[in-house]
């Protein structure tokens, strides 16, 4: 195990005097790799996005983004999730197709990303030391609100993913994570497109049932 830390924690190259780790370099890879699979829905996406989430729990641990490190556990059970569900979730003769979120969604949603909010910047800021809290916990809630989204294939989890990214970029540049920052600039490029391919997805779905009315 130690040595296989130690291989992870290779450096590849230099941006701005801090050296980008071989993990850093993979979890850039995968992560461009799983949100290009999931803009075109393809199910492949939740096993590199697996992945993707292992190299991130010792980018985040290492760099003192806690509440991003504990995010991907998270993000690992509702990848399981999101698997099964894209697989199971349509019955036995469809996938699960794109849909909007309800009215009473969005209300559960926001009360429980607020109180989300509130809990995890109480836990950051007197749990442990971290400089960025309020930040810290704000992209946990997002990407967390999105990732139900993107498992339900509700189409407005791109804007929340679009949002969360936002945030992310200046993050984890603060935090020397400029491989990564400069691969959530790409997230929201993949973000817009996924967004755009989604909507025309569920344009497509509406068409008969207009021109039927």
């Amino acid at each position: 195990m130690n040595a296989l830390m130690e291989f992870l924690y290779l450096p590849l190259f230099t941006i701005a005097g801090v050296p980008t780790t071989l993990a850093e370099g993979l979890a850039f890879i995968t992560g461009a790799i799983c949100v290009w699979l999931v803009a075109r829905q393809h199910i492949a996406n939740w096993g590199i996005g697996i992945a993707n989430c292992l190299l991130f729990i010792l980018i985040f641990t290492d760099s003192g983004l806690y509440a991003d490190a504990g995010l991907q556990l998270v993000f690992i059970a509702l990848g399981a999730y999101g698997w099964w569900n894209w697989v199971k979730g349509g019955g036995p003769a469809d996938t699960l197709p794109v849909s909007r979120t309800g009215r009473m969604e969005w209300v559960a949603l926001t009360g429980a990303g607020l109180l989300g909010l509130a809990g995890i910047a109480l836990l950051l800021t007197f749990a442990t030391d971290s400089n960025v809290p309020l930040w810290d916990a704000l992209t946990t809630v997002l990407s967390l609100l999105a990732t139900y989204g993107q498992c339900r294939k509700r189409v407005e989890s791109w804007y929340l993913w679009i949002a969360a990214d936002i945030v992310y970029v200046p993050l984890y540049a603060y935090k020397g994570l400029y491989l990564t920052s400069i691969l959530y600039i790409g997230f929201m490029v993949l973000c817009v497109i996924g967004l755009r391919n989604w909507r025309s997805d569920l344009a497509a779905k509406a068409e008969p049932v207009g021109a039927a009315a």
